[in-house]
């Protein structure tokens, strides 16, 4: 019996729609072979932060204005322009007059329905009864499904003119009264449909219990991809991103020097979401790897090549780096206590206050009377760790820097020397490092470096680490 794949579109590869239909939905194939798929799709690219806010600059969207209290009704006028950018999309996408209004007015219903709802939610809360800070993770995850009800219903009205039997599954919950966990809700969607005979394209925001951006924010819909491969038993998951999975930013180390990984493992692909290099979110990675479904992920440009395979249990052929990554704008949060030698209860109580701030920790070092903690976040978030923490310990000193990190990540770092040659290209290349982090468990190294040599560094490591296979071959090369 044929088995399916389900499959996961990110919103830049959504937004060039003929590319999309040519290279992944459709292609070259006919008959059953545009069948015994699942398509996951995310919002055309800019629509979540323009209904959330801005994943990189923080910009007020929808729902951050919404949960202003100072905003008063900017709110409802960043909800129409929102309305406006999907309209012009539609316009984009359909040149049938029939085929466009549908999707105007689908897409028009939803918009009015979130407004009403939104405008009775402000009015009940005016009370003082009902306290909006209750309501507000409801109205992120109302606003946030807007944007994939409108690109999978879009995908399988145009899939449809095309001649394949699509079929929109809307997970989001939209006037359903009904509770379910994930997989239930799954199963409730799929109950009547035979991937044999038609193609389903499902949101990538799915309405559960527990609430999926309460604990995945907007990582959800990798997480509804591995769930509904696990559910419905597929063969693989895939993602399609506008770029190959690669020994490094090609844009960084250039074109020629990085190499496409053909397979790794999910012990890589965890070290790459820990540096915001998701291959996959590492909740959606643990399904798979559980339910022993490989993930590959592909160039959505470049059908015709196998991308990347990460399995379970996939050891290395030989030794060595893999990856080379890193990220800029990470916060060193150094605790420093005299009196902390042999004394218990520092390192839980700093932990707490980052826990109870959202601030991801990358990975943290020690001494006796040192605790550093390297972060991602806000430093407006790091402020308030910083200020809980000289509360309860008030002869503590604590030091916040702004640096970069840089990992060389690969299935077995043993015997390759790679901490070794890392502090050599690095010294041969003039940059001296902040800090250096090596585990006994070889699947990973950091380097801490002063934000201005990110780059030089990346190109550094990849260079010897990667592009030469030994410190003599990088001399020679020098």
């Amino acid at each position: 019996m044929k088995s399916h794949s389900v499959e996961k579109i990110g919103g830049t590869s959504m937004s060039r729609t003929e590319a999309l239909l040519d290279n992944v939905l459709i292609g070259g194939r006919k008959g059953t072979d545009l069948y015994y798929r699942i398509f996951v799709v995310s919002a055309y690219g800019g629509m979540t932060d323009l209904l959330l806010e801005h994943k990189k600059s923080g910009e007020q969207g929808v729902y951050s204005l919404f949960a202003s209290a100072e905003s008063g009704w900017s709110w409802g006028d960043a909800l129409s322009r929102v309305g406006e950018r999907m309209i012009e999309k539609n316009a984009d996408i359909f040149t049938d007059p029939t085929a466009l209004a549908t999707a105007d007015a689908f897409i028009c219903e939803r918009i009015e329905g979130v407004r009403s709802c939104l405008i009775d939610l402000q009015r009940l809360c005016s009370y003082g009864h009902f306290q909006l800070e209750h309501h507000l993770l409801t109205v992120r995850e109302m606003l946030a499904a807007l944007g994939e009800a409108h690109s999978a219903h879009n995908t399988a009205l145009l899939l449809r003119q095309h001649g394949v039997k699509a079929r929109f599954v809307d997970l989001t919950g939209w006037r359903d009264e009904t509770q379910r966990g994930l997989d239930d809700q799954i199963l409730h969607a799929f109950a009547e449909i035979d991937v044999a005979l038609e193609l389903p394209i499902v949101t990538g925001y799915a309405q559960c219990l527990p609430p999926l951006m309460q604990t995945y924010d907007r990582g959800y819909s990798e997480v509804t991809l591995s769930r509904l491969a696990v559910v419905t038993e597929a063969r693989e998951a895939i993602i399609h991103k506008e770029f190959h999975l690669s020994s490094a930013d090609p844009r960084i180390v250039g074109k020629d020097a990085v190499r496409v990984i053909g397979e790794t493992n999910y012990d890589v692909a965890d070290q790459l979401s820990n540096m915001g290099m998701e291959a996959i979110h590492p909740s959606a990675a643990k399904s798979l790897r559980q339910s022993d479904i490989p993930l590959r992920v592909k160039n959505t440009f470049e059908p015709d090549h196998s991308g990347t395979l990460i399995r379970s249990g996939l050891d290395a052929d030989g030794t060595g780096v893999e990856i080379v990554t890193g990220l800029r704008g990470v916060y060193a949060f150094e605790f420093f206590e005299q009196d902390m030698v042999g004394v218990k209860g520092y390192d839980a109580s700093i932990l707490e206050a980052l826990k109870r701030h959202k601030v991801w920790i990358l990975f943290k070092t020690s001494n006796a009377n040192t605790i550093t903690h390297f972060l991602k976040g806000s430093m407006k978030a790091i402020k308030r760790v910083s200020a809980n923490l000289m509360e309860k310990f008030p002869h503590a000193r604590i030091a916040i820097r702004k640096v970069a990190v840089i990992s060389a990540i690969g299935r077995d770092l043993s015997g390759a020397r790679s901490a070794a040659r890392t502090i050599t290209v690095l010294d041969d290349a003039g940059i001296e490092p902040v800090g250096f982090h090596d585990l006994m468990r070889k699947v990973d190294l950091q380097v801490v470096v002063e934000e201005s040599d990110y780059e030089k560094t990346i190109i550094a490591m990849h260079r010897g680490l990667i592009e030469c296979n030994s410190t003599e071959e990088l001399r020679k090369a020098a």
